[in-house]
């Protein structure tokens, strides 16, 4: 059975909720290799967007685009 998927628009407005909020994000690199991390959305642009992580010894931003959110490549958590 084909699963009901979700349109980019979907996950364009489940990212821009999530904006200024503390997540957890866990990316699919390939060969059984995961990465996982918390940190907060930092900011929301048309084509992607950036995780901070919470970490001081992680060095930057992460940026990810919404394609990647609608492949499963990288699925966010919403932290309370």
């Amino acid at each position: 059975m084909i699963k009901p998927t979700k349109n980019i628009q979907d996950v364009k407005q489940m990212v821009k909720a999530y904006d200024n909020r503390r997540v957890a994000v866990r990316v699919n690199m390939g060969r059984n290799k995961t990465m996982q991390f918390c940190g907060a959305v930092s900011g929301v642009y048309p084509a992607l967007f950036t995780v901070r992580p919470d970490k001081p010894d992680f060095l930057g931003k992460t940026a990810y685009s919404y394609a990647d959110v609608l492949c499963g490549a990288v699925t966010l958590k919403l932290l309370s």
